[in-house]
């Protein structure tokens, strides 16, 4: 039930975070978009692990909920770029976050490896 919308969906914050999130790259394509506005191909060699139907689907979804946009230019081969939305921007202090404390996490990682050994 990928699709489902639940109950607390634009009552709870954090059930509201959830779903708008809830797609497996979608915190990092977020993170992409902050720096820079970019087309497809930049986002897909930024993450060449991701298949181009994933990317396509998650873009789609990011664009539905309106975190991101995505600008169509009228040109021969047509250029579509992706950019953050307002309220896109307004998540660049919780990747600012999210960095800071996977930064931390990676360290106690690596804290715990060497004690292991």
């Amino acid at each position: 039930m990928k699709n489902s919308v639940p109950r607390e969906f634009g009552t709870c914050p954090f059930v509201t975070a959830q779903k708008l999130l809830q797609g497996k790259w979608s915190i990092v394509i977020l993170h992409h978009l902050s720096t820079a506005t970019l087309r497809f191909g930049e986002l897909q060699k930024r993450m060449p692990e991701l298949t181009h139907s994933t990317l396509s689907s998650q873009l789609k979804q990011l664009e539905s909920e309106g975190l991101i946009r995505r600008e169509v230019f009228p040109e021969v081969p047509p250029r579509v770029e992706y950019s953050l939305t307002d309220m896109g921007r307004q998540f660049r202090p919780v990747l600012n976050s999210i960095e800071q404390w996977g930064n931390a996490y990676i360290a106690y990682l690596h804290k715990k490896e060497k004690a292991g050994k």
